[in-house]
């Protein structure tokens, strides 16, 4: 059984503060996935036993960035998707297995004003293409902070967010097109009713505690691997960031 942590930990360092090596543990993942981690080489030393550390860092200081921590060592790692935005911000991490394709990635946000959201949609072309790609070869796991809620059930305000960033019908029909194109979003195949299971929530005061969230965090899997899905979580008891880790097992 291969078990998979992806988590944005908005800021690595200040996560670490917040009990990130403890939940790192007790998880006790075969692959852990991160996004933001807003640093640069050589400002945090993790030591981390047992695990091979490939980290992507945006160009700009305390921006963006992805890193990947793994006990099983990849046939191959790559930064890049052929795309400038994915490169210069640290925005993906391909690691190639025997069996499968692993892609972490962070999906750039649209803005609040919508004002990225051509930029953001030209990555979506991309990471498309790309992720068909890889899937010719051999199934992949695409996992990370895609900054999209697909559907109505996937935030507490769908109505009064129609047309915001992370809720566009243009960044959810890119979401759609993937998923019509033989790949599933664990989460929601395995529950495909549940309500009020959400993986980030603003920082304002009690939206937390009241669960008024957004599931913009996913495991998705090519389709031929749902055979041999197990189980796909969503740890919202876990904080030190603005996301909760999702957690994705898988017979691989």
């Amino acid at each position: 059984m291969l078990k998979i942590v992806s988590w944005n930990v908005n800021g690595l360092r200040a996560c670490v503060r917040k009990g990130f090596l403890d939940f790192f543990h007790q998880a006790d993942a075969d692959i852990f996935c991160v996004q933001e981690t807003k640093l640069q080489e050589g400002q945090i030393d993790l030591e981390l036993e047992g695990y091979e550390q490939y980290w992507s860092y945006a160009e700009k200081k305390g921006y963006s960035g992805t890193a990947v921590f793994t006990k099983r060592k990849p046939n191959a790692v790559s930064y890049t998707m052929g795309e400038e935005i994915g490169e210069k911000e640290g925005r993906i991490i391909t690691l190639e297995f025997d069996t499968f394709y692993l892609v972490n990635v962070y999906t750039p946000n649209a803005k609040r004003d919508l004002s990225r959201l051509a930029e953001r949609l030209k990555w979506e072309d991309n990471i498309f293409d790309y992720l068909r790609k890889l899937d010719k070869e051999k199934p992949v796991i695409y996992c990370g902070d895609l900054n999209v809620a697909h559907q109505p059930v996937d935030l507490k305000n769908d109505k009064s967010n129609e047309g915001n960033s992370g809720y566009t019908k243009e960044e959810r029909g890119k979401m759609t097109r993937l998923l019509e194109a033989g790949f599933i979003d664990t989460f929601r195949y395995l529950y495909p009713e549940k309500e009020d299971v959400y993986t980030w929530w603003s920082y304002m005061k009690t939206v937390r505690e009241r669960n008024i969230g957004w599931r913009i965090d996913y495991f998705i899997i090519s389709e031929r691997l749902k055979s041999v899905l197990k189980d796909s979580q969503v740890h919202a008891d876990v904080y030190g960031s603005d996301h909760c880790p999702i957690l994705l097992n898988i017979d691989l």
